[in-house]
């Protein structure tokens, strides 16, 4: 395994509910190796949801440090912290997320968008993160006629064409039948084996934690196994 990737240290995080202050997550300290796929898992409540948007930096720590790929995010502007995310993170959601009105090819190549890249080249690796994913032969197609398993394979393209530092992923085959979430955890599988994606899952199913390498867990905001 290589060098870490992800560093935290003393990482918490606390919401305001009126005068009271609500602890998520107390003290993580956690390390990710590149080339890691990670499975978080906890009751609901627990706070695996909020760790991975910070993982994500979609939100900023209360205290503690978040350094991924030698970068302190917690130290950046919100600006910088969007530019940040746009070059480093690759998003799957349990819900696709998926712009009802562009098809496949058009759905995938949304990221580059905010890439100095040509029309021409986006559409080409649009295009090949499709292939990889096994759907080189629906690029004309609305996510209104894609199956559920089409459609988030569609997101993981999505989430692999900028060629992200790491793949965050929340609940990716909580909307899937068995058959077709082992189709979607196959393919993540591969990605991180056969293409050295870092990955971090969050997920309430043991079938799919199985396929990572390493089981995180979360109690109470309290990491308790995977130190």
């Amino acid at each position: 395994m290589n060098a870490p990737l992800i560093r935290l240290r003393g990482l918490t995080k606390s919401y305001r509910r009126g005068d009271q202050t609500i602890p998520v997550l107390q003290g993580i300290d956690l390390d990710v190796p590149a080339g890691d796929f990670i499975a978080l898992m906890g009751p609901s409540g627990s706070g695996k949801s909020t760790l991975l948007n910070l993982l994500a930096g979609i939100d900023q720590p209360s205290s503690g440090s978040i350094e991924i790929g030698g970068t302190q995010i917690g130290q950046l502007s919100e600006a910088q912290l969007a530019d940040w995310r746009a070059a480093h993170v690759g998003f799957i959601f349990q819900f696709y997320n998926l712009m009802p009105v562009l098809n496949a090819l058009e759905n995938v190549e949304l990221p580059l968008l905010l890439t100095n890249l040509s029309a021409k080249q986006r559409r080409a690796h649009a295009l090949a993160a499709l292939e990889l994913v096994g759907l080189g032969d629906r690029l004309d197609h609305l996510p209104s006629e894609l199956s559920g398993g089409q459609q988030q394979r569609v997101a993981i393209a999505r989430a692999l064409v900028t060629d992200p530092t790491l793949i965050v992923a929340d609940e990716p085959t909580g909307d899937l039948d068995r058959h077709t979430a082992e189709e979607v955890l196959a393919l993540l599988q591969r990605l991180n084996q056969e293409l050295g994606k870092t990955i971090v899952m969050v997920t309430h199913d043991p079938k799919a934690a199985a396929r990572a390498r390493r089981l995180v867990e979360l109690e109470k905001g309290v990491l308790v196994d995977g130190a």
